[in-house]
């Protein structure tokens, strides 16, 4: 049988209790990933963020670390799960949010959702490995433990338009790099 489409666990998590993503029920479309190991998302709230919030209302003037403050509160947590994905070269894995992690959690996808193309599979500078981009938009720091499941992995083939012709870059690393630089 060929191996089409499916999860690996990276070989640095091997031997360390990461279970492969599995759909809940029959009709699932999602896989559910899950945090590799234990890490607490901070609240944005916690970081500056109301002082900032207070000076830019009472219209004092913003410095650049003010400004960098700001950044860093919200900046997302990148969650590893410890899991690559193969798939087709005309298919893409999209990472979706939990309904639960908005609504019980506080948490968010801040790109809305991922998107791991089939080339980041086994990619050099980190194997591939799935990380998801996590905010904690709630007054506390969630503490997630290695195992609780944080999103969703759904496998979708992709159309290109009739006069395609991608640049011809390889790719090197994720979030955003296709191996040129200055791409970030």
């Amino acid at each position: 049988m060929s191996r089409v489409r499916g999860f690996e666990v990276v070989s640095k998590y091997e031997g360390q209790g990461i279970s492969l993503p599995r759909r809940q029920t029959v009709a699932s479309a999602g896989y559910d990933l899950e945090a590799a190991r234990d890490i607490t998302i901070p609240s944005i709230w916690k970081m500056k963020l109301i002082k900032i919030f207070w000076m830019i209302k009472n219209r004092h003037q913003l410095i650049e670390n003010d400004l960098l403050d700001a950044e860093a509160a919200l900046k997302p947590v990148l969650v590893p799960t410890g899991i690559k994905a193969y798939m087709p070269a005309d298919e893409v894995l999209i990472l979706a949010n939990r309904s639960s992690n908005t609504y019980k959690r506080n948490l968010s996808l801040p790109n809305g959702i991922g998107v791991i193309d089939s080339d980041y599979y086994d990619n050099p500078s980190n194997e591939g490995e799935i990380f998801v981009q996590l905010l904690n938009y709630g007054v506390r720091d969630l503490h997630i433990k290695k195992g609780e499941r944080i999103a969703q992995a759904i496998f979708m083939p992709y159309l290109k338009s009739d006069d395609d012709e991608p640049v011809d870059n390889q790719r090197v690393a994720g979030f955003g790099s296709t191996g040129k630089e200055g791409n970030k």
